[in-house]
């Protein structure tokens, strides 16, 4: 495929996306089918158990048949280094979607447990076949709510995953916008984060999560040290993105 033919179904993939947000907040998908296509792309053209070609196999599909909201291959260049900066045991990730972030921190962090909530179920659905087709399945465990759901979730890790004091050495956030801090609260209160912790929030700049942003400026040096990244919303080189890397300091 020319470089050319790439831009216009990039182009057309993108305008789609963006007419498809309404069903995106209401179901977790953007409404036409690629996120289900994307596991089928995979399925059918990845090499089994080989985490890096599924990887790879995803960007493709975001950059030549539909756009896809996770990180990207750019971002996920920065996330990857924070994940071997934190050598994490224990990650939490808020957005599951179609599980690639979670494929990238599993391929960084090869000993982690991660848990990744999704309140999509379809999501989580997609997530587990491409896991399963990297072969990382049993290392991924998928749990399905909100960290504000009243509760649930939230008790749920803690009795049955062990969300325990201090426990939790890695979060990766790119959900919901609007949730990116009370969430972040929320697992302060619960004292699953120690020293030396690092949190990533993707997309802090478009979407946007000026209230987060704010947060970690206002605390910067005494609850947090933050590194501010700029970068490229993914999958395209026009809109300007931020990632804000931080280390709790406690």
């Amino acid at each position: 495929m020319s470089t050319r033919q790439r831009s216009r179904l990039l182009q057309w993939s993108t305008w789609r996306l963006a007419l498809g947000m309404p069903s995106f907040m209401r179901t977790g998908q953007i409404g036409d089918g690629r996120e289900a296509a994307c596991a089928a792309h995979v399925e059918a053209n990845a090499r089994p158990g080989d985490v890096g070609d599924v990887l790879a196999t995803i960007d493709a599909f975001a950059y030549e048949e539909s756009m896809l909201v996770n990180i990207g291959d750019a971002k996920g260049a920065l996330l990857d280094a924070a994940v071997r900066r934190a050598a994490p045991g224990l990650v939490l990730e808020l957005g599951t979607y179609c599980g690639y972030s979670a494929l990238r921190i599993a391929r960084e962090a090869p000993t982690a447990r991660i848990f990744s909530v999704e309140f999509s179920p379809a999501n989580a659905e997609v997530a587990r076949r491409i896991w399963a087709h990297a072969g990382v399945g049993d290392r991924i465990t998928c749990v399905v709510g909100t960290l504000g759901d009243g509760g649930r979730t939230v008790d749920t890790l803690a009795r049955e995953h062990g969300f325990t004091a201090g426990a939790v050495d890695l979060v990766f956030i790119d959900h919901d916008k609007r949730a990116y801090l009370p969430d972040l609260r929320t697992i302060l209160t619960r004292g699953w984060l120690h020293p030396g912790s690092i949190v990533v929030a993707d997309n802090v700049g478009i979407p946007g999560a000026p209230a987060y942003r704010a947060y970690m400026r206002g605390n910067e040096g005494l609850l947090w040290h933050t590194a501010e990244h700029r970068a490229r919303v993914e999958y395209q080189t026009l809109l300007p993105d931020l990632v804000l890397e931080s280390e709790y300091l406690g």
